[in-house]
């Protein structure tokens, strides 16, 4: 199986960590290649009403990845506009799209993963990103009366002394929201002071996501109010054994 490693912008720029561990995480399944010439897939750009000039963004990222059996990526929100959007703006896209999955939906959906060998020993709150759960339907929203099973959950539960806490509101939005963060920064900040209250009540020593976007903002507030607790990405807690075994035998990721 040929898989490609798409990183979004900013797990790149800043958390690179998350980019290695879904990586590590990869490897388990093919052969994991890393275009170097990936860019943004222009979600910025759509959120702000600029679809248009997202189109681009999308031409490369479709140079880059199209002859991949999958693309993969630690990003429910990127993955998300790529296939909602990808294709209309660039019909190219159309052919791609269908192998484009997020790091959860393709360890639980495509390769029914029931064999992680993964160890953290923490109480850990899963934050329900709006783009994954309402998006891509990763999980049960309150709003809607089904059945959903909680991906990130079942994943989670395969981890040697992982203990799950459930928040009072497990699906309440974070106040990211991309651009809306910058734009509406009072309000962002106070839904994220109230996701980060309920995960303290909850008992809660980490809150993880498959999207670094809303930890990125829950770990500003946590750093600027000196918080007790800390954020980590599923991909981390998924590879925690698998990282320390791979560095050891020195592995490593095609580049192109």
């Amino acid at each position: 199986m040929e898989i490609g490693l798409f990183i979004p912008c900013y797990i790149n720029q800043f958390y690179p960590e998350v980019g290695k561990a879904t990586l590590q995480l990869l490897q388990k399944y093919g052969n994991v290649t890393y275009p170097m010439s990936q860019t943004c897939c222009g979600q910025p750009m759509a959120n702000s009403g600029c679809e248009k000039d997202g189109v681009e963004a999308l031409k490369v990222f479709y140079k880059n990845f199209k002859d991949f059996d999958y693309v993969v990526g630690p990003s429910a929100s990127c993955v998300l506009h790529v296939r909602e959007h990808g294709a209309t703006l660039y019909p190219e896209m159309s052919s791609l799209v269908p192998k484009v999955y997020d790091l959860t939906e393709f360890m639980y959906d495509v390769m029914k993963d029931d064999t992680l060998e993964a160890s953290f020993g923490h109480q850990v709150a899963v934050h329900k990103s709006c783009h994954g759960l309402r998006g891509m339907r990763l999980g049960q929203c309150s709003e809607r009366v089904t059945c959903d099973v909680s991906k990130q959950d079942k994943l989670l539960e395969q981890v040697d002394g992982l203990s799950l806490v459930k928040p009072s509101r497990a699906d309440e939005c974070c106040g990211f929201g991309g651009t809306f963060s910058v734009s509406q920064p009072d309000v962002s900040v106070r839904m994220g002071n109230d996701r980060l209250n309920d995960y303290i009540n909850a008992g809660a020593e980490y809150i993880t996501s498959g999207d670094m976007s809303c930890l990125m903002h829950l770990d500003g507030i946590i750093q600027r109010k000196q918080l007790p607790i800390k954020v980590i990405h599923l991909a981390e807690i998924l590879a925690s054994k698998a990282i320390n075994s791979n560095a050891k035998n020195s592995q490593h990721v095609n580049a192109i």
